[in-house]
């Protein structure tokens, strides 16, 4: 049994140069690697292997390989394997989310140690829902029996992102396996090593092949992924600009896809909202924890006139007491952003929204003072006031710590506004009135939306969008019956 090792620059070393391939570790073919970073310090912590189409087809064949006895094998069996996946986690989690801090910059306390802990519970969770992998029978003739069953889609290609690489990745996979398919998964470029050891460490639980994982860049992996002949269905969270290319991929040999592409979040705040709770609200709506890093950070919020200025000086307040410093600190509120392309595309936005006429920028917290930290990606997180709606900044998904802070006058002008944009992956509402609350539920165009509180994703939450927020489900059963098997009619003739 793999033992805990909760030194993450000796695990991302040990991890350094490898594929998980048909139950092994595998080197890339030629051996080619790329550098891994700590966005903390700009230093090196690993190289990660460089796959390409050979890697990919070597993975997808020995996905499809042992998916033919995995989807013959009884669901419960099935569910119960993957139960005992989260327990395997369960006992790695420290270690998993010092990883995490490492790769991604995102503090260990508030933010990396919690997701590995969703990890491992989110296999449980879904392995729970194996016997719900159920048919119907159908009234068509007395003299026929006739029903449909569900059965495995067969290899899933999962593409991570790196903003949630345990989570996103545990909200594919472990529906994926319950129902029967294998599974490929693209790791994220700047944060390859916390899921290729979870990858690891389900070895010891599921059949060899079963789980696959690979590293590379987009279109030299991921690209030969998507278009594999072999792979029947592709899940993908990140840019909207390459989930329309992973989309035409699809389409060319027609295979069923979910994507996941992100969001402008509105939260609208009414004058009657406990402005105390709505300001904790933003803090963890904005997942200004996660440097802004969320597909559903609420960086659009919309507060009632009467009520904005006090709100925008209580966000300040709040956001100014946060501590920015080494993710793997336990003192740390606030680490860094993920790469140095990020961080010059945060920059980008923050100087667009310093020049914009009538723009004020509110900058909060403090820069960490430790000499080791100062070529590290960290970002003061933003508040911006007297920006329209329609402007760029409040559009644009950033995926940093900036969130724009927007006033109106009527209940029926914020509903306008939250709905005046491309994106609609979620929103909230704030208010004490049940009816202004119901009628809000129902107007906001978002596929995610609650009312005086701002969760994150959760396991057994069905969670999607709309229009540029991408296509289908995840996080659920429904999803997992959706997206992870066929459902095929049978017709038994019994005269």
């Amino acid at each position: 049994m793999i033992e805990p090792i909760t030194d993450p620059f000796a695990l991302a070393a040990e991890l350094s140069g490898k594929h998980l391939i048909d139950g092994a570790f595998s080197p890339n073919h030629a051996g080619a690697t790329f550098e891994v970073f700590n966005p903390a310090t700009g230093k090196v912590i690993g190289h990660a292997a460089a796959g390409d189409a050979q890697d990919v087809d070597r993975a997808v064949r020995a996905a499809k390989a042992a998916q033919v006895a995995w989807g013959r094998m009884k669901a419960r069996d099935r569910g119960k394997i993957v139960a005992a996946c989260g327990a395997r986690l369960a006992a790695h989690v420290e270690e998993l989310g010092r990883l995490t801090a490492l790769e991604t910059g995102k503090a260990l306390r508030t933010e990396s140690r919690v997701e590995a802990s969703v990890l491992a519970d989110t296999f449980v969770y879904f392995g729970g829902l194996a016997s719900e992998l159920k048919g119907e029978t159908i009234p068509f003739n007395p003299d026929m029996l006739t029903m449909t069953v569900r059965e495995p889609v067969g290899v899933v290609a999962a593409i991570l992102p790196w903003n949630a690489p345990l989570l996103l990745m545990a909200l594919k996979i472990a529906p994926a396996l319950v129902a029967g398919n294998s599974v490929v998964v693209k790791s994220a470029e700047e944060a390859p090593f916390g899921v290729l050891r979870v990858a690891q460490l389900l070895q010891e639980v599921l059949p060899k092949g079963v789980f696959n994982l690979i590293s590379g860049m987009g279109p030299e992996c991921g690209g030969p992924l998507t278009a594999h002949p072999d792979v029947a269905k592709i899940s993908f969270t990140g840019s909207v600009e390459t989930g329309r290319i992973i989309y035409r991929a699809a389409a060319e040999k027609l295979a069923p896809v979910t994507l996941e592409l992100g969001g402008k979040s509105p939260m609208i705040v009414m004058e009657d909202a406990d402005l105390d709770r709505a300001v904790d609200g933003a803090i963890g709506g904005m997942r200004f924890t996660r440097q802004g890093q969320s597909c559903t950070a609420a960086s659009r919020m919309l507060v009632q006139r009467g009520i904005h200025d006090a709100f925008v000086e209580r966000l300040k307040a709040k956001v100014n007491a946060m501590v920015m410093g080494d993710p793997l600190d336990e003192a740390t509120d606030i680490g860094t952003i993920v790469s140095p392309g990020q961080f010059a595309t945060v920059q980008r936005y923050l100087e667009i929204g310093r020049a914009a006429p009538g723009a004020t920028a509110h900058t909060c917290s403090a820069l960490p003072s430790d000499p080791a930290l100062k070529d590290g990606l960290f970002v003061q997180p933003v508040i911006f006031t007297g920006l329209s709606n329609d402007h760029q900044l409040c559009q644009e998904e950033i995926f940093g710590p900036v969130t724009c802070v927007i006033a109106f006058d009527t209940y029926e002008e914020a509903i306008e506004l939250a709905n005046a944009c491309d994106y609609a992956l979620a929103g909230t509402i704030w208010t004490r009135d049940l009816r202004t609350a119901m009628d809000a539920v129902h107007r906001i165009h978002a596929g995610f939306v609650q009312v005086n509180q701002n969760l994150v994703v959760q396991p057994m939450l069905p969670y999607g969008g709309f229009g540029q927020s991408g296509l289908g489900k995840e996080a659920s059963l429904g999803a997992m019956l959706d997206h992870f098997t066929h459902s095929k009619t049978i017709l038994i003739n019994m005269t």
